[in-house]
């Protein structure tokens, strides 16, 4: 992957698996999630983290399931790893990150890492109404940072990355 952002008035970066690893038990999440809709009188057998959280607006739960979540991710970013892409975070443009994790937990491992002063603007699952692949959350760090879609790179690490960036009309990098 190069480094070169030249040709674009701003980058947007996803965080877990693209600048940093989240130190994160992903099946503990989803447990968590599953008993706190069961406490709630809901049935999720078979469902998983991410059906659960596509469930939880409907199911009046968003709010107590994001605080499910954050409460894992937050000590995750406290302890996440530096990956080597972070290392070429451009300087010379805006930089973002829309992330599918917590607001919370993309600050706490940007600031762990010493990137934050190099980030303008930082979207989360939980900043907007909607989360990747939506690309509403790819299109609100773009208006942070007064860029155009048209000019701008999402780097990213997952076919979701992939697909927000195609929805939001911008160039798309794999890690």
């Amino acid at each position: 992957m190069s480094g070169d952002y030249t040709a674009y008035d701003a980058v947007v970066f996803d965080l877990d698996g693209t600048l940093v690893d989240l130190v994160v038990d992903w099946q503990a999440v989803a447990d968590d999630a599953i008993a706190m809709f069961e406490r709630n009188g809901h049935d999720v057998a078979g469902a998983g983290l991410w059906d659960l959280l596509e469930r939880a607006d409907d199911d009046g739960l968003r709010p107590e399931l994001e605080a499910v979540i954050a409460g894992h991710e937050v000590p995750g970013a406290e302890a996440s790893e530096r990956l080597a892409h972070a290392d070429h975070l451009p300087l010379t443009v805006p930089t973002g990150v829309c992330s599918l994790n917590c607001e919370a937990a993309c600050r706490t491992a940007l600031d762990r890492h010493d990137l934050s002063t190099h980030v303008e603007s930082v979207v989360g699952r939980d900043s907007v109404a909607t989360y990747k692949p939506d690309p509403e959350p790819l299109e609100a760090t773009l208006r942070d940072l007064g860029a155009d879609p048209d000019a701008a790179l999402f780097v990213g690490d997952s076919e979701r990355d992939a697909v927000t960036a195609e929805r939001a009309g911008v160039d798309f990098r794999w890690v």
